[in-house]
């Protein structure tokens, strides 16, 4: 009966994460660089990646599930149930410098702070037959979050009308569903592929307060998307024993591009003390919003039981993509890619003495450039990582912690500078399954 009700429970909170992204949800992030495209493009995997500075691609470890290479899934117990449910917290500091309303040739410093909080990945896995398995899951994949708020600063404007407070606002996020199986063949070489449906809302729109003169109507103008497509990802690894208990491997990972569908609503509204007028209402479908294929290959090194070490590059062509942009921002997509480098070491993970000897310890470093050009800057972020594993119980239950200590963006130009804190907590389960009984 146990067998169950972790299906039952896999199925409840699919069910929940799905509903609760088609209706509203928590912020995945908080950043300014959201407000084009699909938002802030999330890293992907479960603890036991983000703390090796994203990497797995080549990685085949059978105590955890690694969502970056779908050929993956095979690297298990033979009859094992795998599931792991994730959390994330991250707190943003965001430094710029603006233009003295008072000296035009001065900057003055600003700084201001976020908290976000979120389910950051759902997912199970299970045998098909002997070398093969599959799995499905959910996570986010992008995530719009920002708030900008400013004052009006013309004094004949001001005069006219009094105090007006303008704001600019964007939330949502685009979700990934997946189910993928893979194979192993003549015990090397691994093959894989996910189905990928991406599906979500994001809504960005601006807000003109007339807070002096009741006569003014306030009003509200902006856009509103609802999204899906579907893709695929194929994924192979090739594993090369060099002794009883050393291995190297390689990696690769292709994600089909997809046109990404719906219906965008764009919208203004009139907001008085009496009444809420529709200056404008109209729907459309989405055209030009397109997930370009991506490229991955991978280099992964480790002794059993005890080092692995990790090295991935990823590339992504956004180039010609036909987001709407932003009224007076120069903005553009461009071409992505990431370079990360992980590790991992546990001391004696049979050690019947010191518990902290059976602990995982992992460390990473990332250097990552984003799709998004703003003002001829491309925006990256570089970070390093640093998390545990925590055995729990038997067999190969954990609970992994992570840390991400990073930074994006400048303030060159009166840009942006993100310097960002993230945790990450996963809840590792592990059961054997499908055992006989020798007795009765």
């Amino acid at each position: 009966m146990v067998k169950y009700r972790y299906l039952t429970l896999v199925a409840a909170l699919f069910v929940a994460v799905v509903s609760r992204a088609q209706t509203g949800d928590a912020a995945s992030s908080s950043t300014p660089y959201s407000l084009f495209g699909f938002g802030d493009i999330l890293r992907q995997g479960t603890s036991y990646n983000l703390a090796m500075g994203g990497t797995g691609i080549a990685d085949r470890n059978v105590r955890t599930i690694n969502l970056l290479n779908p050929a993956a899934v095979t690297a298990r117990e033979q009859k094992a149930f795998m599931f792991d449910i994730g959390i994330e917290n991250r707190n943003t500091i965001y430094d710029s410098d603006k233009i003295d309303s008072f000296d035009p040739s001065k900057s003055v410093p600003a700084r201001s702070a976020s908290n976000t909080f979120n389910i950051h990945h759902i997912v199970a896995s299970l045998p098909i037959y002997k070398h093969s398995a599959f799995k499905l899951g959910i996570q986010p994949y992008s995530s719009v979050n920002y708030n900008f708020q400013a004052r009006e600063t013309d004094d004949e404007l001001i005069s006219e009308v009094g105090d007006i407070n303008y704001k600019r606002i964007g939330e949502g996020s685009l979700y990934q569903a997946f189910l993928g199986a893979g194979v192993t063949l003549w015990d090397r070489l691994s093959l894989g592929v996910d189905g990928q449906w991406y599906f979500g809302n994001i809504e960005r729109y601006s807000i003109a307060d007339f807070n002096t003169d009741a006569s003014y109507r306030s009003l509200t103008t902006g856009w509103s998307y609802v999204m899906s497509g579907f893709s695929a990802k194929f994924g192979l690894q090739y594993e090369q024993p060099l002794g009883k208990a050393t291995f190297v491997r390689v990696g690769a990972t292709y994600n089909l591009g997809t046109d990404i569908k719906g219906y965008r609503t764009r919208y203004a509204f009139g907001i008085s003390t009496n009444a809420t007028d529709t200056i404008r209402y109209d729907q459309g479908d989405i055209k030009g919003y397109r997930i370009p294929s991506e490229v991955g290959v991978a280099l992964s090194f480790s002794t059993k039981d005890t080092w692995t070490v990790n090295l991935d590059y990823k590339f992504q062509d956004w180039t010609g993509i036909g987001f709407e942009g932003s009224p007076g921002v120069d903005f553009f997509a461009t071409k992505s890619s990431s370079i990360r480098a992980g590790v991992e070491y546990t001391p004696n993970r049979y050690d019947i003495r010191y518990y902290m000897r059976k602990v995982s310890y992992r460390a990473g470093f990332y250097h990552e450039k984003s799709y998004v050009n703003v003002g001829g800057h491309q925006i990256a972020a570089t970070g390093l990582t640093f998390g545990m594993s925590f055995p729990v119980f038997r067999y190969y239950n954990a609970i992994s912690f992570g840390l991400d200590i990073g930074q994006r963006g400048t303030m060159d130009d009166h840009m942006i500078r993100e310097r960002y804190v993230l945790f990450n907590l996963s809840f590792d389960l592990f059961d054997i399954w499908f055992l006989k009984n020798l007795y009765q």
